[in-house]
């Protein structure tokens, strides 16, 4: 028995849109997807083969033969037809503040079944990167529709490499399925355990109670020696700025934001070196990211920007910022209080302890000036798509438009050579280095922690555990 000690252990709707570690590592254990993400790409899972039209528009999936969800039923191209319908529902794709997350990708889709293991997908708009949308996209067994549907999150039937086994209040227990198409895993039976206390989560691996700890103390976790194993975290950790009205909807405003951070400074002081330096909208392993290019922090061009848009004696930005995701956003926002004085901006800081509320307010975009928020869609296009586009002005978005970015999304959604696609999302990575839509500053790093001396593992890119890859983990492994 495999145990994992995390800081929540919970599982709700499968289709509902979530990027919670300690949720996906449970959902992707009991349910496949029509396709796997590893690194930068994609590899088959559910779907053995698929193509897609040179205007990505239908894409046509082969799905694996003799596939049996949990309960008996069959998983086929009607089951996996159903879910998709599922997913694209008004009420489906909930995230915190973000409600039908991907009807806006699969919405006005029509699915089309030639054979029980063939299912054609016509979307209604292209879309080079579905695969990023249906790699989270969990095959439900049709039969429990109804039941989660009344929010019964005890049923949970899919065709994953582990069959759930029992839930409790601190604990979700699965087993694993021998004879997967994708291989059996390592470890036969597997428990998230809820530890809520990063220092227990490590004590318990230290002595062999667990052989699993996520997210562990940055600089605590060193003692643990070769059961350490640090990754970084996708989510980029920013402020969003709100250029539909004052004065961030000057470009040169927040050109000058970004040239007056410190973002190494941020690094140390906020996150005590457990975090990653980042320039640009979306993170190292993000498909189609750029490398070099950083923001070299240069405040006398930062004044003297401040000076042609006409704060040359000075501006006070209010600020929105919650009390925790991230957790560090108040000791983050003194951090760039004391930085921007630096050029003459003054923070008036605005605290907002119901997270929920808060994520409400931004999608309704009532955020002031700016305010501190965390991006972490592993899709490049998501972020684009939904974030930047003043075009779509999707949850996120707060005002920022740049015809030249809008025109490569246009590009880039329709190109379904994958080398060609990446080489546009780094040509928008570029322009938003020179026109910054946000603050951008960090990628935390995070530390996991397993049993025993495994020097070949590493975390997904994505940052969370693939339960039916990790390593053998006998019971009781110092």
């Amino acid at each position: 028995m495999t145990i994992i000690a995390q800081a929540r252990v919970g599982i709700n709707d499968p289709h509902n849109c979530t990027d919670a570690s300690d949720e996906l590592t449970i959902l992707h254990a009991i349910y496949d997807t029509l396709v796997r993400r590893v690194g930068q790409e994609f590899v088959p899972h559910l779907a053995r083969a698929w193509e897609v039209s040179d205007d990505a528009r239908i894409w046509t999936f082969h799905l694996q033969a003799n596939v049996i969800f949990h309960d008996g039923t069959v998983c086929d191209a009607k089951a996996v037809a159903a879910n998709l319908e599922r997913m694209a529902r008004e009420d489906k794709g909930y995230t915190l503040g973000a409600p039908a997350v991907w009807r806006q990708y699969l919405g006005g889709a029509r699915t089309e079944i030639p054979d029980p293991l063939t299912l054609m997908l016509k979307l209604d708009a292209p879309m080079a990167d579905l695969l990023d949308v249906l790699e989270q996209g969990f095959i439900v067994a049709p039969s429990v529709f109804g039941a989660l549907d009344a929010k019964d999150y005890r049923t949970q039937i899919g065709s994953g490499p582990f069959r759930l086994s029992e839930i409790t209040a601190d604990s979700i227990i699965a087993t694993r399925v021998d004879g997967h198409f994708a291989g059996d895993p390592m470890n036969a039976r597997v428990v998230w355990l809820h530890v809520p206390d990063p220092s227990e989560r490590q004590a318990l691996l230290a002595r062999g109670a667990v052989q699993v700890a996520n997210t562990l103390d940055f600089e605590a976790s060193r003692t643990l020696g070769g059961m350490r194993h640090p990754f970084l975290a996708p989510v980029a950790v920013i402020f969003l700025l709100n250029a539909a009205k004052g004065p961030l909807g000057d470009a040169r405003v927040r050109r000058a934001l970004s040239l007056a951070i410190d973002r190494d400074a941020v690094v140390q002081n906020v996150m005590a070196g457990a975090a990653c330096r980042l320039d640009a909208f979306v993170s190292p392993n993000h498909f189609g990211a750029g490398r070099g290019g950083a923001v070299v922090q240069d405040r006398d061009a930062a004044r003297a920007l401040l000076a042609e848009a006409g704060y040359e004696e000075g501006l006070t930005l209010a600020v929105d910022c919650p009390t925790r995701l991230p957790d560090e956003a108040q000791r983050l926002t003194a951090e760039l209080a004391v930085q921007l004085a630096g050029v003459g901006i003054t923070l008036d800081v605005h605290i907002h302890p119901e997270r929920e509320a808060y994520a409400h307010m931004v999608r309704r975009k009532e955020i002031r000036d700016m305010c501190v928020f965390d991006s972490s869609p592993m899709s490049t296009y998501r972020v684009l798509y939904e974030k930047i586009d003043a075009r779509v002005a999707g949850s996120w978005w707060q005002g920022y438009s740049n015809p030249r970015i809008e025109k490569l999304i246009d590009t880039g959604r329709v190109t379904v050579d994958r080398a060609a696609r990446a080489a546009i999302w780094r040509e928008c990575y570029a322009l938003l280095q020179e026109d910054p839509a946000w603050l951008t500053l960090y990628n935390p790093q995070r530390v996991i922690g397993i049993a025993g001396e495994h020097p070949d593992f590493s975390m997904p890119a994505d940052g969370v555990i693939d339960a039916a890859r990790l390593p053998h983990l006998p019971e009781g492994a110092p």
